[in-house]
């Protein structure tokens, strides 16, 4: 990516077009109940500008998160796993739910909403992340089935632009799912890390264009 002017013009270019006329109504928050939302969700596909996050995706062949109550009616604990090169790992942490958003408040600031989608077992979050003086955003789709429909990836696809973000990356449908007994790591100080990486922030863009550019 640093080698040539090109890709780094195309870098900056990413997710600066003109987005649709819909976005007010694309980008509306919706109400999702404590019951609706708990449980196991697959990842299908998203688009993030936290660093690193895009090669992440390319190298990703499956994902699951699955939210289970605790004994504070407003938390819900979260267990997010993932596989990258045939290994699983998983993190877990406890999250704040209520009226229709998901909040972290500490070590970092995170406020997930929910956006209207075209399938019946989907949710699509909206999450605006604060670290220090950093801020980034993340569209996520997740469904309870392994597909959706090319409709609902198309209104993901939208709602990206209405965010001015690169286009979602959309998960290989034939894959293995990581197995529920992996052990997890606490997610939120692994989490914070990443934030707080400042010195290789810079390294990770770079990688995430490179991905861009030369992996379907």
């Amino acid at each position: 990516m640093s080698c040539v002017a090109v890709v780094l013009l195309s870098l900056l270019s990413l997710g600066h077009c003109a987005p649709p006329s819909d976005c007010d109504a694309l980008l509306k928050p919706i109400t999702i109940s404590n019951e609706e939302i708990l449980g196991r969700w697959l990842y299908i596909g998203g688009s993030s500008n936290i660093p690193g996050s895009r090669s992440l995706a390319h190298l990703m062949t499956s994902a699951w998160v699955d939210l289970t109550e605790t004994s504070r009616s407003n938390v819900h604990n979260l267990v997010q796993t993932h596989r990258v090169y045939g290994r699983c790992s998983s993190y877990a942490y406890d999250v704040i739910f209520e009226n229709s958003t998901m909040l972290i408040e500490e070590p970092f600031y995170l406020k997930e909403v929910y956006l209207s989608n075209e399938c019946p077992d989907c949710l699509v979050a909206n999450e605006d992340i604060i670290s220090g003086r950093d801020s980034f955003k993340c569209l996520l789709m997740f469904s309870r089935s392994r597909t959706v429909s090319p409709a609902a990836l198309a209104l993901l696809k939208k709602q990206a632009e209405c965010l001015q973000m690169p286009p979602p990356i959309i998960m290989d449908t034939d894959y293995e799912i990581c197995p529920d007994d992996v052990t997890p790591l606490e997610g939120l100080s692994a989490l914070n890390s990443l934030f707080e990486a400042k010195m290789g922030h810079r390294f990770a863009r770079l990688l995430d264009s490179f991905f861009d550019m030369f992996v379907n």
